[in-house]
């Protein structure tokens, strides 16, 4: 099957994770593609494989006779996607494209202004969107890519390998992608996740990050006899906001620069609740930033009375470089890889994670390649055919070691 193909077929399941839900996977309907997917894994030749009761499926393509020493290499990709945008009935379209604007529908466009490097890929088709959802190649064009690579080896038994193990995580778009993650039964020396974007990225550098939740107690009193008692709460959140720095936001940052991200705010004058997300590479001023927000929460408490700003700040995963800098043969494979396959190699640091960041500091060294796909999370994402191609080339060339 082809790749595209394939990843069509997976755009067809909505898989959206919920992160106000304790279940693993936080969505059922992610299970129902971790059954489809745990099937065709069966069907193309797989060992070891299963849907476990959290959601994750694995699968081990047996190594080649005389290569059952050579070390295991790992293939890890997510199944759900954002709620960034409508996961839900999903209509893809393939676009032969010649330049210009693509026109997704009547009010929704993909634009050369606001999306530069769409020209690159004139004369390629491009899978878009309908311009009313998200595409979902964060993360199936990883999946796809992956499956189709596994096929062709099997196809090929010629082509030698080690052992191939492969898992496909549920909710990662929700930071818990690697939270009940069987490391032993994966048993790989080391892993690539396939979750990135623009071909040719590969990323061992990621945010340190950290989720800030923070309630705002006030006191309302009716209006007309507030002064001196009303404590408003809504105020206080607004006070809050601005004695952060302006210019350290997602949109005034870029590459190495950290932020401070207001995700979320919803109350009236009696409570607010606000969540927040810390990001920096450098885990010097991340824990500076995390020591800054806790400040200002005692600042206030200390203007408005003890109590009246709860913080509960919570780590969500680390730089994984400093666990792949001892495994730079992983990153020199990838790159050898990707110039096999004549694609330049871009190696980036993510303004982000992936499970890989979190599996690193849990004894598997798993940086992140590329898909292919951009303007992941909403509308306007696409990916090019002619982009999962090539990953499938390079993932088959990093399977045989």
């Amino acid at each position: 099957m082809k790749v595209s193909e394939r990843f069509l077929k997976y755009v067809s399941f909505g898989t959206t994770s919920d992160e106000s839900s304790e279940t693993c996977p936080s969505s059922a309907c992610q299970l129902v593609l971790g059954r489809f997917l745990e099937e065709e894994l069966k069907s193309i030749g797989l060992t070891e494989v299963g849907l476990d009761e959290n959601g994750y499926v694995y699968g081990v393509l047996p190594a080649s006779a005389g290569r059952e020493n050579d070390p295991s290499i790992g293939f890890i990709a997510h199944m759900d996607t954002s709620d960034g945008a409508c996961g839900d009935n999903i209509k893809p379209q393939i676009v032969k494209y010649v330049g210009g604007d693509i026109k997704l529908n009547e009010t929704e466009s993909i634009t050369v202004k606001n999306f530069p490097f769409l020209e690159k890929y004139i004369g390629g088709e491009i899978i878009t969107t309908d311009g009313t959802t998200l595409l979902g190649a964060d993360d199936k064009a990883g999946i796809a890519e992956i499956f189709t690579a596994l096929e062709y080896l099997v196809a090929h038994p010629e082509i030698s390998h080690g052992r191939i193990p492969v898992c496909i995580t549920p909710d990662e778009e929700i930071g818990r992608g690697a939270d009940r993650f069987d490391l032993k039964r994966f048993a790989a020396d080391w892993a690539y996740t396939i979750d990135g974007g623009e071909l040719g990225e590969i990323e061992y550098e990621n945010f340190n990050a950290a989720s800030a939740g923070i309630v705002i107690h006030g006191v309302n009193i009716h209006p007309g006899s507030a002064k001196n008692k009303m404590k408003n709460a809504l105020l206080i959140a607004g006070e809050l906001v601005n004695m952060l720095p302006a210019a350290e936001t997602p949109a005034h940052t870029e590459g190495y620069e950290g932020f401070y991200h207001l995700c979320s705010v919803h109350g009236d004058e009696t409570t607010v609740n606000m969540k927040y997300i810390i990001r920096d590479h450098d885990r010097e001023k991340f824990e500076s930033r995390k020591a800054f927000v806790t400040n200002l929460v005692g600042y206030l408490n200390g203007v408005y009375g003890e109590g009246t700003v709860e913080l509960t700040l919570r780590d969500s995963y680390y730089n994984m470089r400093e666990k792949i800098l001892p495994h730079m043969h992983i990153i020199d494979s990838a790159v050898e890889a990707m110039k096999k396959a004549d694609v330049e190699p871009i190696i980036v640091a993510i303004r982000g994670g992936t499970d890989g960041a979190r599996l690193s500091f849990e004894g598997l060294p798993c940086p992140n390649l590329s898909t292919g796909g951009a303007n992941f999370h909403g509308v306007h994402e696409f990916i090019p055919i002619n982009s999962m191609e090539k990953m499938v080339e390079i993932i088959v060339t990093l399977m045989q070691g």
